[in-house]
């Protein structure tokens, strides 16, 4: 099971996709297509995985690309000369070469995939609060242009990702965003526990793309917290006491040139 946003389906020759966990061949806590090398997954099921998602978007497993994501805003420019097997210290990539899918792993965090199908450029960028609001989207929205894409033919989607309704934060979250703009305090409701908010990382993330310029934004509103079918959730696990959790993988890229 894959879900795709309209905005993105509308452009010839972008290739996208925001994978469930439904379908691959790990086990256990992992059932399902954990395509995430830092869990603790057999290593064999996880590369499977990843070529099963690939084979999806017409490309093979080699041809994908993931980051080592550390919750920061640096990004990687993809070309020919990186190998799959290497995975650099960063939250976000992009790449003007067709071929190469440029892939971001979440459990409940919010994964970005942009594309400007004029330029024929492509990002995408992995957004938990903290990278979010470091400015993750903006890093990644100006490397596409410093690729050649132009603001306003970019178009954005954020996928899956926890909801506001299960995302609850203590006083000191909270205030860590207020210190940083004031009018951030619209992106929290009171939950029920004194002192504590619930936090919309969806609309933030949206937010924060669209202040950027990008104004052409569609989310997938998937709470990956609820849907345990489909979905692998770090908040979740943690509150199981479950010793790991997988991740889902949501990719993009440009179709390859036909020779």
């Amino acid at each position: 099971m894959i879900v795709s946003v309209e905005i993105l389906n509308e452009l010839p020759g972008i290739k996208h996709a925001f994978f469930t966990r439904a379908g691959g061949v790990s086990e256990g806590i992992y059932t399902g297509l954990n395509c995430g090398p830092g869990s603790n997954d057999d290593p064999t099921h996880v590369a499977r995985n990843r070529s099963i998602a690939m084979a999806r978007l017409g490309l093979g497993g080699e041809d994908l690309r993931t980051n080592y994501q550390v919750h920061g805003v640096d990004v990687i420019t993809i070309s020919d000369a990186l190998k799959a097997t290497q995975r650099p210290h960063a939250d976000a990539m992009v790449t003007a070469v067709p071929g190469v899918a440029l892939g971001i792993l979440t459990a409940d965090c919010a994964p970005v995939l942009l594309a400007d199908g004029e330029a024929g450029v492509v990002g995408a960028a992995h957004a938990g609060w903290r990278g979010a609001l470091d400015g993750v989207t903006d890093t990644v929205i100006e490397a596409m242009i410093d690729l050649g894409a132009k603001r306003s033919n970019i178009r954005a989607a954020v996928g899956p990702c926890i909801a506001q309704e299960s995302y609850e934060v203590g006083p000191e979250f909270l205030e860590a965003f207020v210190e940083e703009d004031p009018t951030f305090e619209r992106f929290f409701i009171p939950a029920e526990r004194d002192g504590h908010h619930l936090f919309d990382l969806d609309d933030f993330v949206h937010s924060c793309i669209a202040e950027a310029g990008v104004y052409i934004v569609q989310s997938t509103s998937i709470n990956t917290y609820d849907d345990e079918q489909n979905f692998f959730s770090y908040r979740r696990a943690t509150h199981r006491g479950e010793p790991d959790y997988g991740r889902q993988l949501s990719a993009i890229a440009l179709a390859p040139r036909v020779h």
